[in-house]
């Protein structure tokens, strides 16, 4: 059974271009790592203006047996530490944090849906009221690489 959920993450991997609104582009690598335990992801911006700094951050991910759940940690070049815990659901991998944000509660979610073979959207969701509403801050949309 451990190992099967190990796979849940499998639809993942691989190179990815990615768009979305205004124009954004970038680019993600997902492999495994570490006797194929850990996902590892490596996620940078794209930009036509050379004199940008692109966005760049990465994660790991790992399925925790004891718990039952997926755990992610995310760093980026803005100094960013963002750690998720969650599953795989309905077709969803949905993965959430809790956090304060000026000074408030809030929750914060990353969901992969719409998973097929070469294609996916990605979304970064908050809630200001425990989770009652969903606000999408993010949007990407994944198109799988050959």
């Amino acid at each position: 059974m451990a190992s099967l959920m190990n796979d849940q993450f499998d639809f993942w991997l691989g190179e990815w271009a990615l768009t979305w609104e205004d124009h954004g582009r970038g680019h993600n690598s997902v492999t495994k790592i570490l006797g194929d335990r850990i996902i590892r992801e490596k996620f940078t911006t794209l930009h036509d203006d050379k004199s940008d700094t692109p966005f760049q951050g990465m994660s790991v991910s790992v399925y925790n047996e004891a718990t039952n759940q997926w755990k992610q940690t995310w760093v980026d070049n803005q100094g960013n530490y963002l750690d998720f815990v969650g599953g795989f659901k309905d077709g969803q991998m949905i993965l959430s944090r809790e956090t304060i944000i000026e000074g408030k509660p809030a929750r914060q979610r990353v969901i992969w849906e719409n998973i097929q073979a070469d294609s996916l959207d990605w979304l970064w969701q908050r809630s200001d009221d425990g989770g009652q509403s969903w606000q999408t801050l993010w949007h990407i949309h994944y198109s799988r690489q050959a």
